[in-house]
């Protein structure tokens, strides 16, 4: 025998063959859903009987195994049934003809036979037959399984009979030598007879009695008698082995062994599980008890072996059945002409050791099966036996030995020797070692933890599927495994292999780009696409906000960003949570329809050549989105480099990143980030909200090089810088452009100073937004003017931490910090006496330059957007370069001759480096060299500061009251400023400005400026005495006498009195008060007031008499009391009287 059976099990000893073969010409379709009909009865019960006969069904068997029957009956031929078509009567003989033909092929062992004929029917068909079936079509045979199993019957009877007649005892008769086929010319010759081979002769009858002994168990085993089977292998085993028959020994082991496991295992060993019912004979209701439901262990075997194997003594055992398979093998090795069957032997040895779970011993079977050398293989039987060993070693749970052989029968579908190469073949099997090397043609499972398996194994499995793919005639199939292959294995391959399957990879590609599109297999097998996602590495993927000039903000409502209207509770650890796995997705900034969208990519070229990317965007769901493809090229293992994605969406709502698009090498890949979990997201999902208006401004004034930081965080779109001298004033021009789709309709204009220590005094930015609104709302490509007036007042004094006290004409008064240069200018008094430039600048630079900084902040909307109470913000970040024009480095009061005036003393520095002239209001102008101090007195009219608060009740917005005094002191400054008009002008650069003394008055200045609350009026003869007035009046007529006090304060003043007394001044510093003889009061010269209310007045009245002509003044005392002393002295500051006594015009008589 040279053709194995690999698929026999040793439950195949119990079954009888049946050959089912065509006659003529049937197709191939009809004769094998026949033959399936045919097969599927495969165990039929014995009528009258438990028995169970079990058919094992061949379409094609070798004649040659046929011989082996009476070595193992189950490799006989015991019946034939033919399938053919004849659809005419005459061409039935021939037909017949042929059935006789082909029952000859196995006449020597056939039990009975059958005819189906399919098509042919009239008079032949009628006439009854039992060896022919006659069926009109392949559609209406419904009787064939009743046919099946009456053949089936009569095969039995025909086993029955031959077992009957081999089991009985016959020792009077010869027992024939049953013989194998290379057997049979050992014996040719021999006479069994002679008395001179007596020993021989009784060696001789013990083996004829051994091997029929074999015979009958093999019979028996295939009628359904196992218990009888079972005896008559024991007795065969112990003949045989005291002859040393070693060949039919292992074949009585083997039939041993067989019934065993048919005894053992009633499912079965051949992987079908439930194929087999219960066994019949003696022990069928007892194997029926002992294989229900739930009575078998985890191997397969009854937990109470023990007592059913005492019950059966002849049965082995588990583990005997295992080592009498060893025993028999090594018997079937003795013989070069027994390979097949010491081969199969070790097959069902594997089968009863997978169910056992003996993994370790079946393979010392297989191992040895697979040194077994048979005669010279085909090609074809070479595959099946490789095939059959990897099926095997899956069985066992050997998976990588599996696909070790299933890769062999791969390379031998397309050996050299074969004239036509099966390709297919050869694909389909590599395809099915992939488990056994731990690879999947799923790129999904080799992006999760570390790589199983062994990379090179792996590669070469890949390279031999391209190869077979591209002798397949499938370019698609070359690509996507390669394409699988360079993914997967990127960081097991060498430099120069990397270069070699992406050149191989470009060269398919260009007959046959890969896609994202499965690839089904003929066999319904679906290839998953394969997308580059290392081709770059990508290892984060950030949505970036819009620009700081265009990212939306929401308007805030009356119940704020921040309150959630979905749940009545403050706090829900259930709302905190799913609001937490929400941020994780969705990003807290928005995107705008109709603007670019970036998506920034940090990405890695791992190959060790520039890689070329083309076809870069972005894969989307949600809103309409146009994707901006970008093409990049990286250098060679570039490191990380950022790659930014573009696209505009084109509607509103949730937009989710899912991943990207590429082409690299020919290959289309959509990466998702989903399957990329290495990649760190600051999240996917972007609310895209309604378009808005995009505006652009450009300015009169040159870009500045400094870029502003505000404290905010916010981003400054453009700067612009100005060089200022302190005081002036510059217009700003700005042109608004609508450079966006959606018209401009609704602008507001903010301003704020930043990052400056600097005391600013008035206004740094003014506006009149309504000249620019009148022009809206502004079209797409439409301009607006917007100005903008930078005025800039600074601190006019000179800072240094250093009071003094001047003495100006005996009067003290305190002026502000003094810088040492211009001490010692202004203490010599020599005010026209230039400073040199270089020793000011060493002793104190007042070159310094200030620097203003400020943002206009232009808030804008329109569209759809402002619809939804949206708005953007554009800043414009202004840079002032403030230098100093003039400086006020003393200041200090001087009375005037008016009790309501006073002198304004200001020593007034020229810090710039051109000529200057300063002006005040109703004075003349200064001119100050560069580097000159001069001083400029002005006379001022003192001021009422009772409108200022004074306590921090009527001022609460203040913090305190230093605060409060700040304000009140800064007001002062401001109104007094206001009044005195200080302008400074340069001719050479045509530049003026202002100069302000609100940072110059201290508190002292400020009370000398201020008008008491108490004003005193005095009129003499009706006439108001102030300054260097002069009254007239004549000797000898009484002049009237008024004093007026107005109460200004808060509170009621008085009762005063007050004395006048008359005095003369020779103007040489003598006064003379003894003027009893020359004045006279008419009534009293002290004057009594009585209390007077806030914003009350009270006069008095009194009367003065001059006896003598001369130059006379009224020097007017406060007697000291409670009420006078509680008020400032400043409070009872009285005007000067100047009365000037003439004689009397003599009137001439006509």
């Amino acid at each position: 025998m040279s053709v194995p059976d690999y698929m026999q099990c040793a439950e195949d000893h119990q079954t009888l063959l049946v050959v089912v073969q065509p006659i003529g010409i049937v197709p191939e379709e009809s004769f094998f859903r026949i033959y399936k009909r045919i097969a599927a009865v495969s165990q039929v019960n014995v009528r009258d009987s438990q028995r169970v006969l079990y058919i094992r069904y061949r379409h094609h068997y070798p004649p040659e195994n046929n011989e082996w029957g009476d070595f193992q009956t189950h490799r006989k031929v015991v019946g034939l049934i033919t399938i053919t078509d004849c659809s005419s009567a005459k061409d039935w003989p021939q037909t017949f003809e042929k059935f006789h033909l082909q029952k000859e092929m196995y006449g020597s062992t056939l039990y009975d036979s059958r005819l189906f004929v399919f098509g042919l029917q009239g008079e032949i068909a009628e006439q009854p037959r039992t060896d022919v079936a006659f069926y009109p079509s392949y559609d209406e045979c419904e009787t064939v399984e009743k046919r099946i199993e009456d053949f089936i019957e009569s095969l039995f009877i025909v086993l029955e009979s031959k077992r009957l007649d081999r089991a009985t005892d016959k020792s009077g008769d010869k027992i024939p030598l049953l013989c194998v086929p290379f057997e049979k010319k050992d014996f040719v010759g021999l006479d069994t007879d002679s008395s001179l081979l007596l020993g021989l002769k009784r060696h001789y009858k013990k083996r004829c009695q051994g091997r029929m002994r074999k015979h009958v168990g093999d019979l028996c085993l295939q009628a359904g008698m196992l218990q009888d089977s079972l005896v008559h292998y024991h007795m065969a085993v112990e003949l045989l082995r005291s002859v040393n028959d070693f060949l039919w020994l292992g074949a009585a082991l083997e039939g041993l062994c067989s019934a065993s496991v048919i005894y053992h295992y009633p499912g079965g060993t051949g992987g079908k599980v439930g194929s087999r019912r219960a066994q019949g004979g003696s022990l069928s209701a007892e194997a029926g008890n002992r294989h229900r439901p739930g009575a078998l262990t985890s191997n397969g075997i009854n937990a109470d072996t023990s007592a059913e194997i005492g019950r059966a003594k002849n049965c082995l055992s588990p583990e005997d059945i295992i080592d009498k398979y060893k025993e028999a093998i090594s018997y079937y090795g003795k013989y070069k002409n027994a390979g097949v069957i010491e081969l199969e032997a070790c097959v069902k040895a594997v089968r009863v050791l997978a169910i056992q779970k003996r993994s370790m011993e079946a393979s010392e079977f297989l191992q040895n099966a697979v040194y077994i050398n048979l005669r010279q293989l085909s090609e074809e039987e070479k595959i099946q036996r490789y095939s059959i060993l990897s099926e095997l070693y899956e069985r066992i749970g050997f998976h990588r030995k599996s696909a070790f052989f299933k890769r062999i029968a791969a390379m031998q579908c397309a050996a050299p020797s074969i004239p036509e190469p099966g390709w297919r073949a050869c694909y389909k099997l590599l395809l099915e070692t992939l488990p056994g090397y731990s690879l999947s043609l799923d790129p999904k499972d080799f992006s999760k933890g570390t790589h199983r398996g062994w990379a090179a194994v792996q590669m070469r499995l890949l390279h031999e599927l391209v190869y077979a793919s591209r002798r397949m005639g499938n370019p698609a199939l070359c690509v996507r495994h390669l394409s699988f292959l360079l993914q997967t294995m990127l960081d097991f391959l060498s430099d120069q292999e990397k270069k070699d399957v992406t050149q191989s990879l470009e060269s398919y590609t260009a007959k046959c780009p890969g896609t994202m599109e499965f690839i089904t297999l003929p066999d319904g097998l679906k290839l998953p696409p394969v997308p580059f996602t290392k081709l770059p590495i990508v290892r984060s993927v950030k949505l970036l906000n819009l620009p700081t000039s265009l990212r939306p903000h929401k308007m805030k409502s009356l119940l704020g960003q921040n309150v959630s209207t979905k749940s009545p509770f403050i706090y829900s650890p259930i709302i905190a949570h799913s609001r937490g796995e929400e941020r994780n997705k969705k990003i807290d900034f928005q995107w705008v329809q109709g603007d670019v969208c970036e998506v920034q990519l940090m990405v890695y070229n791992p190959m060790p050549f520039e890689l070329r990317v083309e076809n870069m965007g972005l894969l989307t769901t949600g809103v309409e989105f146009e994707s901006l493809p970008a093409a990049l090229s990286l250098p060679a293992e570039s490191g990380l480099y950022p790659v930014t994605l573009v696209g505009v969406p084109q509607t509103t709502g949730q937009i989710t990143i899912n991943g990207y698009h590429t082409s690299v090498f020919g290959v289309f890949s959509d990466c998702l980030l989903d399957n990329l979990p290495g990649v760190k997201t600051n999240g996917c999902t972007v609310e895209v909200i309604p378009a808005l208006p995009r505006l652009q401004i450009s300015t009169s004034l040159p870009r500045s090089a400094h870029t502003l930081q505000p404290s905010s965080g916010d981003e400054i779109s453009t700067n612009v810088s100005v060089q200022l001298y302190n005081g002036e004033t510059q217009q700003l021009i700005i042109k608004l452009e609508n450079i966006g789709t959606e018209p401009l309709e609704k602008l507001e204009v903010t301003a704020k100073t930043v990052n400056t220590k600097e005391k600013l005094y008035g206004d740094f930015l003014s506006w009149k937004l309504e000249d620019t609104l009148s022009q809206f709302p502004l079209k797409p490509g439409k301009i607006a003017t917007f100005t903008v007036n930078i005025k800039v007042k600074l601190d006019f004094s000179c800072q240094e931490n250093l009071l003094q006290d001047l003495s100006d004409d005996g009067i003290s008064v305190s002026g502000l910090p003094l810088s040492s240069p211009f001490r010692q200018v202004v203490k010599p008094r020599v005010e026209t006496k230039p400073i040199n430039p270089q020793e000011s600048s060493k002793a104190g630079d007042f070159s310094h330059v200030k620097t203003l900084e400020a943002i206009l902040n232009f808030k804008y909307s329109g569209g759809p957007g402002h619809v939804e109470g949206y708005y953007r913000n554009l800043s414009l970040g202004l840079h002032v370069e403030v230098e100093p024009s003039v400086f006020f480095t003393r200041v200090s009061t001087l009375p005037a001759t008016s009790t309501r005036q006073c002198h304004l003393l200001l020593d007034v520095f020229n810090s710039t480096e051109h000529e200057l002239t300063i002006s005040a209001r109703n004075n003349e102008d200064l001119i100050l060299h560069a580097g000159e101090c001069q001083r400029m007195a002005i006379q001022v009219d003192k001021f009422n500061f009772e409108s200022f608060p004074d306590s921090p009740t009527d001022g609460t917005q203040f913090a305190n009251a230093k605060q409060l005094e700040e304000e009140r002191q800064q007001a002062k400054g401001l109104e007094i400023n206001s009044k005195l008009d200080i302008c400074w002008k340069i001719p050479s650069l045509k530049r003026e400005g202002e100069a302000s003394v609100e940072g110059v008055l201290n508190q002292l200045v400020l009370e000398h400026l201020q008008l008491a609350p108490l004003q005193w009026d005095i009129l003499v003869d009706g006439k108001l005495c102030d300054c260097d007035i002069v009254v007239n009046c004549k000797v000898g007529d009484p002049i009237p006498l008024e004093v007026k006090l107005t109460n200004w304060s808060k509170h009621s003043v008085g009762p005063f009195a007050l004395t006048v007394t008359p005095y003369q001044d020779y103007q040489n510093g003598v006064h003379n008060y003894e003027l009893q003889d020359a004045i006279t009061f008419v009534g009293s010269n002290t004057f009594y007031i009585d209390s007077v209310k806030p914003t009350k007045d009270s006069v008095y009245f009194g009367a003065l008499l001059f006896l003598y002509t001369g130059d006379f003044y009224l020097n007017i005392k406060f007697h000291e009391d409670n009420c006078s002393r509680e008020l400032p002295l400043s409070w009872f500051c009285l005007p000067s009287v100047h009365i000037r006594a003439m004689e009397p015009m003599v009137q001439t008589k006509l």
